[in-house]
């Protein structure tokens, strides 16, 4: 039988699985207390950086419906629950391990799908969302204005056809 303190924390991580974008499951045995708490400044607001038990995650993660996780839950586990831009965090967790070793990245879940460690890693390759919005937004600008330069051209080149038609037939016109 569940003590209520277990079942009071299992419905917390479930919830914090539900109302994330991400999770990235983490190892950190060897970090010190002060490491952890860099750590979790450098994730910024939009990520909770929590040290977890393996059971009561697991349990919770199933009734979230992710069962992908199961066989991650070994060892000092923490979590990074991702509430904004997944690519920020994952730069973040990618470049406190470069610095600190001993911070494993496991796995992770985005939007319900798993990712492996490597696919994270990929993850923080990738640009922010602001920059790529930036860029589709640039690409869009520079099509409408192919698209005005080509619509604008038609009718000049209409003009100029007619012209050269009008100067000609003139000119048949006067030599006759």
């Amino acid at each position: 039988m569940p003590t209520p303190n277990k079942a009071a924390s299992v419905a917390e991580l479930k919830d914090a699985f539900q109302s994330s974008n991400a999770a990235v499951l983490t190892e950190y045995r060897g970090l010190t207390v002060a490491q952890l708490k860099t750590l979790r400044r450098s994730l910024g607001e939009n990520a909770q950086y929590a040290v977890v038990k393996n059971t009561l995650t697991k349990i919770a993660a199933n009734q979230a419906g992710i069962t992908a996780l199961d066989e991650h839950f070994a060892g000092p586990t923490a979590v990074a629950f991702i509430t904004g831009d997944p690519v920020e965090s994952a730069k973040s967790l990618r470049d406190f391990a470069k610095d600190n070793p001993n911070l494993i990245i496991k796995a992770g879940v985005l939007d319900g799908k798993a990712l492996t460690a490597d696919e994270i890693k990929k993850l923080a390759d990738l640009e922010s969302r602001e920059v790529l919005l930036s860029k589709l937004a640039g690409a869009f600008k520079g099509k409408q204005s192919q698209a005005a330069s080509l619509f604008q051209a038609l009718p000049s080149k209409f003009v100029r056809t007619a012209e050269a038609l009008r100067v000609k037939l003139a000119e048949q016109g006067g030599a006759e």
